[in-house]
């Protein structure tokens, strides 16, 4: 359990990472490709890794899966969850719509307690609170009102959560490959039918862009998945928010974005936050032995 706990840790932040550099390149290259054009590359891509891998004894167990519907539950929620955030993002500033989107653990903290029976202890609680906190002291929103792009987010925020949490029930049923084969299918035909109409002929080097944003993705899902798979929910939730410490690093050397005092202070709370995690599951492991 102590190796499974920390390995899951240790996973999960890796795959927020990926996602962050995988936000960047999205951020690249959609001032010239439709966001369903890369999505459908992304998707591609990983779906050919997969095939590569696991050949036709991949494509029969995918078939013959028993939990293929919870599986596609998942993948609807999380097409709808970043539907809702793109479609947010589109009209609030960054740092509204990513404080809003943060609500995600809170509320797959709760889910985990509520529909997975977790025992969630006082400080993992604490270290979503700190999190949470941190990342409204570094994304500092101001003069935030309720408005439909605001439900957007926060929708968001919540399908991500449910998202999450059935992740982790179809985790411990079944391989990771697979779940990646049936979310990657899903987004590729759903995105199929978008790209009929939006594209555009990409050059070598948004080819390139494309195919990279295919290989980081499928990384960062396969340590979420497997991360998933280690580790209660309310164990990774707060590690989620490591996520804007690398977005805030990503624009500082791309686009030399200077990190503000109250990014570096909301910054120090959410490593802070994972810290509370690793301590408190240590302590609670040498109690428990």
């Amino acid at each position: 359990m102590k190796n499974s706990v920390s390995l899951g840790i240790l996973l999960t932040t890796l795959a927020y990472m990926a996602f962050t550099f995988h936000d960047a390149i999205i951020k690249v290259l959609a001032s010239t490709i439709p966001v369903w054009q890369i999505l459908f590359f992304r998707s591609l891509t990983i779906l050919v890794g997969c095939l590569a891998y696991g050949r036709g004894k991949l494509v029969r167990q995918t078939m013959r899966s028993p939990i293929i519907k919870p599986m596609i539950a998942r993948s609807i929620l999380l097409l709808c969850a970043w539907l809702s955030y793109y479609s947010a993002a589109s009209r609030l500033q960054l740092a509204e719509v990513t404080t809003l989107y943060y609500a995600a653990p809170v509320v797959g903290t709760l889910l985990a307690w509520f529909i997975l029976k977790e025992k969630v202890t006082p400080a993992r609680w604490l270290a979503v609170g700190v999190g949470f906190v941190g990342v409204l002291i570094a994304c500092n929103p101001i003069g935030l009102t309720i408005s439909w792009p605001v439900y957007l987010a926060l929708q968001a925020a919540v399908l991500w959560a449910c998202a999450m949490v059935l992740l982790r029930k179809t985790s411990l049923h079944e391989k990771t490959i697979i779940q990646l084969a049936v979310s990657n299918v899903f987004f590729l035909a759903m995105t199929g039918v978008a790209v009929i109409w939006t594209w555009r002929t990409p050059d070598m080097t948004q080819l390139a862009l494309l195919i990279a944003t295919g290989v980081v993705a499928g990384c960062a899902q396969f340590a979420l998945f497997e991360g998933m798979r280690q580790a209660p929910v309310s164990v990774l939730a707060p590690f989620e928010y490591s996520s804007l410490i690398w977005a805030f690093l990503l624009g500082y050397l791309i686009w030399a974005d200077i990190p503000t005092p109250n990014v570096v202070v909301g910054a120090a709370m959410i490593l802070g936050a994972g810290l509370i995690i690793i301590v408190s599951e240590k302590l609670r492991r040498r109690i428990t032995a």
